[in-house]
């Protein structure tokens, strides 16, 4: 059984949509990020960077203790070797899949959470941080664009695998990014293709109905966070 410990974000439905396609027994247990349950000490034991998704394998390749494994593309990695799935074993194909994983994780993601936050949750708007953030997330679409015509079918060649599970989740939010999906259309070809997949629709499912606007209080709690705030969140969750 594993333990995933999740809340309805692009960054957890990689690790829901996973766990779906692989067809593994799992458990969900909601780390509620507006209301601060990623600073408990119990989870911060196994996500020392105070972040979600995390998971703990209590039944590990080769048996032994439990695994705990923080940030999601490392999980992402964790779960194909631990299924055998989604990953080649061939060393090419395994390394163009892998470094689409590192672009997500380095460009994608991050890039578009900055968009989003600048667009839509930032109190105040600064039309130079959205007109960065906004022009860059257009580049990368443009660069997924461009891979995904010259693979005529998913990012990292021929197969289905953990790169696609990392974007798709990203490109999903696209209609908050105010992208149209139509100006990139390999993109919009492949993300409709995936979005008809089963074990996609169930990841992005899981606790669905947890995801709400939230408040300026937790607001707060998630973008205010400094070495500080994160000690004191820690000793207040001890005692």
């Amino acid at each position: 059984m594993i333990d995933l410990h999740y809340w309805p974000t692009p960054n957890g439905w990689k690790i829901s949509i996973m766990l779906e396609e692989c067809g593994l027994p799992y458990r969900t247990l909601p780390v509620n990020i507006g209301h601060g349950e990623q600073f408990k000490p119990d989870f911060l034991a196994i996500s020392p960077n105070n972040r979600m998704p995390a998971i703990v394998d209590h039944a590990p390749p080769g048996g032994g203790a439990p695994v705990s494994v923080f940030e999601s593309g490392a999980i992402l990695m964790y779960l194909a070797e631990k299924t055998g799935q989604f990953w080649s074993t061939e060393l090419r194909q395994r390394y163009a899949q892998m470094q689409w994983l590192m672009w997500q994780m380095g460009g994608l993601g991050p890039m578009s959470g900055q968009n989003g936050h600048f667009k839509v949750y930032a109190p105040e708007k600064v039309p130079y941080a959205i007109e960065r953030y906004g022009k860059e997330v257009n580049r990368l679409y443009g660069v997924l664009d461009g891979q995904l015509a010259r693979t005529g079918a998913y990012v990292a060649g021929d197969d289905y695998s953990i790169a696609d599970m990392a974007s798709l989740p990203w490109i999903r939010s696209h209609v908050a990014y105010e992208i149209p999906l139509e100006n990139f259309p390999h993109l919009k070809r492949w993300h409709d293709t995936l979005m008809e997949r089963p074990a996609v629709q169930r990841g992005l499912d899981l606790l669905k109905d947890l995801r709400k606007p939230m408040t300026d209080e937790q607001k707060k709690v998630l973008f205010g966070q400094t070495a500080q705030s994160i000690r004191d969140s820690a000793k207040q969750a001890a005692n």
